[in-house]
């Protein structure tokens, strides 16, 4: 644990945003910022309302203990999010269209206002992005990573992975069941974007027959082959788990829309129905497609996604407190770690396509499409 220079320790209120898509455990990580900043540094704490938005309309609630108090199985965040309000390119309507703005000064003006003298970002990649370029512009920032997505790669894991793979694993579990009676091929896309992490991880605790992953393009007819093997063993159904961001060989990812306001324009969805199209008309079976969409992103966090949260947030006010400004709080291993800002939006995790986890999953029979 990082221990607090009382030389440096200035910083009387800090503030807090959560940013982009909503993910169980924020909201153990905002009551961890407001218990462990009160309690072991003496600050207080400013909730920024809707994420950047509240920095840029100078939005805010004052965080107290009883604030917090019974948010921590609660799914969601209590402040609010966005994944739009981009201060560095913020869309404002002038004659009846969409410019850009950058408003970071007025955000940067507005925290001033409320004597905010630190940020304590949580995000993905979009937002940590944005608060790196806080920092560079002098703003003392510590980033907490958070996505269902589990694509940062300067942590092993981010919290709101576990809580939505035990989601997706309890959806193959039901739908095993149904399958078998109707002797039909199901169908299951789930969220990730361009990483295959929830695909790979629930189709390997489900049980699934297939796994199709960005990181590995696949062919239908493999795909169909593996179907038409477990029917020649007398099993006349099987269980396919496609992640949004997997493409055909040869093919691209399937754009569901754009939303040119957000940090990542591109919303990913459909490949499921195309899968289980292409599926039916091979393999010959009644083929269901379920998209789980955002149930992954909702409901109580789990345990390890309660304690990583709390973890996360204690470790990103210690470092607050050290005037340790620019970094990110990092699981490695099993220790809480300080990388830089830098580092952590450097580049995606994706899923190593000839790793352990896809060899283990080969080796139990599951198909990849390849």
């Amino acid at each position: 644990m990082l221990t607090t220079n009382k030389a440096i320790q200035k910083i009387k209120k800090i503030g807090v945003l959560t940013g982009g898509g909503d993910c169980p455990g924020l909201n153990a990580v905002i009551r961890a910022v407001v218990k462990s900043g009160i309690r072991q540094h003496g600050v207080e704490v400013v909730g920024l309302i809707n994420g950047f938005a509240g920095l840029i309309h100078g939005e805010y609630r004052m965080l107290t203990e009883h604030a917090v108090s019974g948010i921590l199985p609660r799914g969601g965040t209590i402040l609010g999010t966005t994944n739009r309000d981009n201060p560095f390119r913020y869309a404002v309507q002038e004659k009846g269209e969409t410019v850009f703005q950058d408003l970071s000064d007025q955000a940067i003006e507005n925290m001033q206002q409320l004597g905010i003298e630190a940020l304590a970002i949580i995000g993905g990649d979009g937002t940590l992005a944005i608060a790196h370029q806080f920092y560079q512009k002098g703003v003392p920032v510590v980033g907490i990573p958070k996505t269902i997505d589990n694509d940062l790669s300067a942590t092993d894991v981010t919290f709101g992975f576990d809580t939505a793979l035990t989601t997706a694993c309890e959806a193959i579990d039901k739908l095993h069941t149904t399958a078998e009676s109707h002797h039909r091929v199901m169908v299951l896309e789930v969220m990730g974007r361009y990483a295959g992490w929830i695909a790979l991880h629930a189709g390997l605790s489900g049980g699934a027959d297939v796994i199709l992953i960005p990181e590995k393009p696949f062919s239908i007819e493999k795909v169909c082959a593996k179907v038409h093997e477990r029917c020649s063993q007398g099993k006349k159904f099987s269980i396919v788990v496609v992640a949004e961001g997997a493409a055909f060989e040869g093919g691209e990812m399937v754009v569901q829309r754009l939303v040119q306001e957000s940090h990542d324009p591109v919303r990913l969805g459909g490949i499921g129905q195309q899968v289980a199209n292409a599926v039916e008309k091979c393999a010959g079976l009644e083929t269901r497609v379920t998209v789980l969409g955002h149930l992954q992103r909702g409901g109580s966090p789990t345990a390890y996604d309660r304690i990583l949260g709390t973890r996360f947030g204690v470790m990103a006010v210690n470092l607050l407190a050290a005037g340790q400004f620019g970094q990110m709080v990092a699981l490695k291993g099993t220790e809480i770690l300080a990388v830089s800002l830098e580092e952590a939006i450097s580049r995606l995790k994706r899923v190593d396509p000839e790793g352990e986890m896809v060899q283990t999953a080969q080796s139990v029979g599951i198909s990849f499409g390849t």
